[in-house]
C-alpha cells in the first residue's frame, strides 16, 4: 500500500499546501520534502536490484487495476520530482510573495507533482494514461497562471493542445499494445517483449507511443510550445524543464525500451528525431537573449539527447540515459532558479543588457558558475562524466560518427549557453539595470545552492549516485541487470579528445556570441516558417473550417435539420440491412384483400402530401394518411386502436388548421422544384427503409409473450379491459406523463408565440 499511499498523500494534501503557500510560508516545501524522504527510505531495497509491486482492484471487469511499480527507473524519477519539487516550492515562497492567486498556484503545482509521481509509478497502462493527462491539465493551468495576459493564454493553449493531441495518439498506441499483449500490466508487457516486437501491429504501436512521447518531450517539430511556456512564473519553468512534464515523454520511451530496443523502426525514430531536436534546439538557443528562453531551448537540446540515447541499443546507452537525465535535472533546475533570481533582483533577464553583477550578487554568481560547469560538461562536475558517456555511446552506435557530430555541435552550443548564463551576466563592467542587484534571501538561494553542490559532489564522488541509483535505473531501461562503475576520469580516450574539442568550439562561439546571435536572429524565415507560426496558421485554419462546417450543418432552417437527420438515419439503417443480411420479406399470401386496397390508399395519400402546394392542403392530405392507417387497424381486428386513431387524427387536423390560420405562412409552398424533389427523395427513402425494417420484423416468428402478459394482467392488475388504454395509463404511466408534459410545454410555447404575433400585429396597426 505504500506507493498508493504516497501518491494519494500528495493529491490529498494539495489544498493544505495551497493554504500554506497562500501565506508565502517556507513550510510549503514540507510536503515534497516528506515525499523525498519516503522515497529515500525505499532506495536501499531498489539499489540491491529489488522491485516493489502493488496491485489494487480498480476495474476488474475489463482487466484494469490500480497497479504501481517501483524500480530503479521510477525511483530515479520519483526522487527528482520530489527533491527538485522541494527546492522549487521553497524558492516560490519568496519569489512569488505578494503575487495574486497563490493559493490556486500552490494547489495546482502540488496536483501536478502528484500526477507526475502517479505517472512514473503506474504499472498499468490505463492508469498511466490517466496520470499522463492530469499532468497536461495541471501544466495548462500553471502555464496560464496569468490568464489576463494574451501571451499566457496562447502559450497555455498551445502546450495543452500539443500535449493532449500527443496523448490521444499515445492512448491509441496503449490500446493496441494492451490488445497485442493481452494485458495492460506494464510488468507483464515487459516480460513479453520479443512477442510484442514481432507482432504485425508493432510498427503502429511504436509510432503512436513515440508521437505521444515526442509531443510531451518537445521533440522537433513539436518543440515550440516549450519555449513559449516561459511566460509562466520561474518556479513553474524550473520544475517543468528539469524533473517533470517534459521528462515524462523520456520516461515513457525508456520504460518501453526493453520491448522495442531491437526494432529497426524504434531505433530510427528515436535517433532520427532526437538528433534533429538537438540541432534545432542548438540553433534556436543561439538566437535568444532572454535567459529563460535561452535555457528553454537548451532543454530542447537535452531532451533530444535523451531521446537519441534511448534509441541506441546497449547497456552503455542505458547508463548514459540515466546519468544525463540526473545531470540535466540538477543543473537545469539550478540555472532556471538563478535566472529567476537575476530577473527578480535586477528587473530584467535580457542577457545582452546584463554584466558585472558578481560584486553585488557573489553567492548567486558562485551558484551559477557551479551549475554552468555541469551544463558545459567540465570537470569536476558530473556533467563531464555524462558528456563523455554520450560520446562513448555515440561512437559505439552503428551510425556513430553522424550522431557524435550532432552531439559535438549540440554540446558546443551548451557551452555557449552555460557561459552566457553563468559568466556573461556576472563578469565585466556593471550594466545599468532597472533595480539595484543584490543576493536574495535564504529561501531563494537554498535550492540552487544544494542543486549546484550536488552536481559537483556527484562528480567528485560518482559512486554516491552510480551504484545506488544510476545502475538500477539503467538496468530497468536495459531490461536486465547490468554492471557498471561510474567514474569521472577515463584516461586519454577519444571521448576526452571530443570533450576538449567541444570546449574549444564552445569558447570560440561564445567569444563571438553577439555577432552569431544577431546574424541568426536576422534569419526571419525561422520565425516566419517555423512550427510556432505553423501552429497559428493551423489554429486559424481550424477556425475557418469550423465556421464553414457550422454554416453547413446549422443553416437556421428546421426543414434542413429534419431532412439531414432523416437522410442519415435512413441511409445508415438501409446500408446496415443490406450489408448485414437483415433484409427479409414476410409471406403476403393472405394480404390480397382489404389490406391491399388500404396500402394503395396510403400510397395515394402520401403522394398527395408530397404534391400539396400549401399548408392547408398538406395538412388535409396528411390527415388522410392518418385515417387510412386507422382503417388498417380496424380491418386488422383492433377497433379500439382504430377509433383512438380516428379521434386523434381529427383533433390534430383541427388544431393544426387553427394554428396555420393564425400564423403568417405563405399560401403557397416557397420551395423550388429541385428542393421539392430532394425532400421527396428523402421522405420516400425514409419510408422505404422503415417499411423494410418492419417487413423484416414481420418475417420473424411472432413472439406473443408480451401481448399475453398484457391480456392476462390488464383486468386483475390495472382493472381495465381496453388494452391500449391500460398500457398507456398504467403500464407506461410515466412515459405517458412525459409525453403529456412535452405536449403541454409545446402548447404553452405555441400560445406564447401566437400572443407575441398578435401584439406585434396590434402595434403595427397603431
Amino acid at each position: 500500500m505504500i506507493l498508493l499511499a504516497l501518491v494519494m498523500f500528495a493529491f490529498a494534501l494539495a489544498p493544505f499546501v495551497g493554504a500554506i503557500g497562500g501565506r508565502s510560508s517556507p513550510f510549503v516545501a514540507i510536503i515534497p520534502l516528506l515525499l523525498f524522504v519516503a522515497f529515500c527510505v525505499l532506495l536501499p531495497e531498489i539499489a540491491e536490484g529489488g522491485t516493489l509491486l502493488e496491485t489494487h482492484r480498480w476495474i476488474p471487469s475489463i482487466g484494469i487495476a490500480a497497479a504501481f511499480r517501483l524500480d530503479g527507473l521510477s525511483l530515479t524519477f520519483a526522487l527528482l520530482i520530489s527533491g527538485i519539487g522541494c527546492a522549487v516550492f521553497l524558492y516560490a515562497s519568496a519569489y512569488l510573495r505578494g503575487e495574486p492567486r497563490l493559493v490556486r498556484f500552490y494547489t495546482i503545482i502540488t496536483l501536478f507533482m502528484a500526477s507526475m509521481l502517479g505517472a512514473v509509478l503506474a504499472d498499468d497502462l490505463v492508469l498511466l494514461v490517466v496520470f499522463w493527462e492530469l499532468t497536461s491539465i495541471t501544466s495548462f493551468l500553471l502555464i496560464g497562471h496569468t490568464p489576463e495576459q494574451e501571451r499566457s493564454r496562447r502559450s497555455a493553449q498551445q502546450g495543452f493542445l500539443v500535449t493532449v493531441a500527443g496523448g490521444l495518439a499515445m492512448l491509441a498506441g496503449v490500446i493496441l499494445l494492451g490488445s497485442v499483449a493481452d494485458t495492460f500490466s506494464i510488468t507483464e508487457i515487459l516480460g513479453k517483449g520479443e512477442m510484442i516486437a514481432a507482432d504485425p501491429l508493432a510498427p503502429a504501436i511504436i509510432i503512436l507511443i513515440a508521437a505521444g512521447a515526442f509531443a510531451k518531450s518537445a521533440q522537433a517539430p513539436l518543440h515550440s510550445w516549450l519555449a513559449n511556456a516561459m511566460v509562466a512564473p520561474t518556479p513553474v519553468s524550473a520544475y517543468l524543464h528539469s524533473a517533470t512534464m517534459v521528462k515524462l515523454g523520456v520516461y515513457l520511451l525508456a520504460r518501453f525500451d526493453p520491448v522495442f530496443s531491437d526494432h529497426a523502426l524504434w531505433i530510427a525514430l528515436l535517433t532520427g528525431f532526437g538528433a534533429a531536436t538537438m540541432l534545432t534546439g542548438s540553433v534556436l538557443a543561439m538566437r535568444e537573449t532572454d535567459l529563460k528562453r535561452v535555457l528553454a531551448y537548451s532543454t530542447i537540446v537535452s531532451l533530444g539527447t535523451l531521446i537519441m540515447l534511448i534509441g541506441i541499443p546497449g547497456e552503455l546507452a542505458a547508463v548514459a540515459v540515466v546519468t544525463f537525465l540526473i545531470v540535466h535535472a540538477l543543473y537545469k533546475a539550478c540555472l532556471f532558479l538563478v535566472a529567476g533570481i537575476i530577473d527578480h533582483e535586477t528587473g530584467t533577464r535580457d542577457s545582452s543588457a546584463l554584466g558585472g553583477m558578481r560584486h553585488f550578487m557573489p553567492i548567486t554568481a558562485a551558484v551559477a558558475l557551479m551549475g554552468g560547469l555541469s551544463m558545459a560538461g567540465l570537470p569536476p562536475s558530473i556533467g563531464f562524466a555524462a558528456k563523455e558517456l554520450v560520446y562513448e555511446t555515440g561512437l559505439a552506435a552503428s551510425a556513430g560518427w553522424a550522431l557524435v557530430a550532432v552531439a559535438l555541435l549540440a554540446n558546443a552550443a551548451m557551452v555557449v549557453v552555460a557561459a552566457v548564463v553563468a559568466v556573461r551576466c556576472f563578469s565585466g563592467d556593471l550594466s545599468a539595470t532597472p533595480k539595484t542587484p543584490h543576493d536574495p534571501g535564504f529561501a531563494m538561494l537554498a535550492g540552487p545552492i544544494v542543486l549546484a553542490l550536488l552536481g559537483l559532489l556527484f562528480g567528485i564522488a560518482p559512486w554516491l549516485v552510480g551504484n545506488g541509483l544510476i545502475v538500477p535505473a539503467a538496468s530497468a531501461i536495459a531490461g536486465e541487470p547490468i554492471t557498471f562503475t561510474l567514474s569521472l576520469w577515463h584516461g586519454f580516450t577519444p571521448m576526452l579528445a571530443l570533450s576538449v574539442l567541444t570546449l574549444v568550439l564552445g569558447v570560440f562561439a561564445y567569444r563571438r556570441w553577439s555577432t552569431i546571435r544577431s546574424r541568426m536572429a536576422g534569419i526571419h524565415q525561422i520565425d516566419d516558417w517555423g512550427p510556432d507560426k505553423l501552429y497559428d496558421r493551423l489554429i486559424i485554419g481550424l477556425q475557418s473550417v469550423s465556421t464553414w462546417v457550422t454554416h453547413q450543418i446549422q443553416p437556421g432552417s428546421l426543414r434542413s435539420y429534419v431532412a439531414r437527420t432523416l437522410f442519415i438515419m435512413s441511409l445508415a439503417a438501409f446500408v446496415t440491412l443490406i450489408l448485414r443480411g437483415g433484409y427479409e420479406l414476410p409471406s403476403f399470401a393472405n394480404s390480397l384483400g382489404p389490406d391491399l386496397v388500404i396500402a394503395i390508399l396510403l400510397i395515394v395519400s402520401s403522394l398527395a402530401v408530397a404534391r400539396a402546394r400549401n399548408f392547408v392542403s398538406g395538412i388535409v392530405a396528411a390527415g388522410m394518411v392518418g385515417f387510412t392507417v386507422a382503417l388498417l387497424f380496424l380491418f386488422q381486428g383492433a377497433p379500439d386502436l382504430a377509433f383512438t386513431q380516428f379521434s386523434v387524427e381529427a383533433l390534430a387536423i383541427i388544431i393544426m388548421l387553427a394554428i396555420v390560420g393564425r400564423m403568417p405562412f405563405r399560401d403557397r409552398d416557397s420551395r423550388i422544384h429541385k428542393e421539392r424533389l430532394r425532400d421527396l427523395f428523402i421522405a420516400g427513402g425514409t419510408g422505404v427503409t422503415a417499411a423494410l425494417v418492419l417487413l423484416a420484423v414481420l418475417a420473424q416468428p411472432f413472439d406473443g409473450r408480451l401481448s399475453d402478459f398484457f391480456r392476462a394482467a390488464s383486468v386483475p392488475e390495472a382493472h381495465g379491459r381496453n388494452l391500449v388504454n391500460v398500457i398507456l395509463v398504467d403500464f407506461r404511466a410515466l412515459d405517458t406523463l412525459g409525453e403529456i408534459t412535452v405536449l403541454g410545454l409545446a402548447a404553452i410555447a405555441a400560445a406564447a408565440v401566437l400572443a407575441g404575433l398578435r401584439r406585434a400585429t396590434a402595434e403595427k396597426s397603431k
